[in-house]
């Protein structure tokens, strides 16, 4: 498989994400079951997007590996991502959504 891909970069950069959250719960929300901490994540769309916010955080580090190692469409693979997750913060902070 040829790394310089940025479908690869386009699905790391959704997963790494996902990993923030998962990080933000364990440091900060770990006394509250996972169910609770999804529920108020997405019904509470403020709250959300600060969290979202902070988890796109760990975008950095795929984009700034796969830049150093000049592979750079995968690195453009991730920050489409980045930007995806921008418009979708961007929704919950003014919910647009609704």
């Amino acid at each position: 498989m040829n790394k310089n891909n940025a479908i690869l970069g386009l699905l790391l950069g959704i997963i790494f994400p996902f990993l923030g959250v998962l990080v933000i719960y364990v440091v900060k929300f770990n006394n509250d079951p996972l169910g609770n901490f999804l529920h108020v994540l997405f019904q509470q769309s403020k709250v959300g997007s600060v969290i979202f916010s902070l988890a796109l955080i760990s975008n950095l580090l795929p984009f700034f590996y796969f830049t150093n190692r000049r592979l750079d469409n995968t690195a453009k693979g991730v920050l489409i991502a980045t930007m995806l997750y921008a418009v979708l913060i961007i929704m919950m902070r003014f919910e647009l959504y609704r």
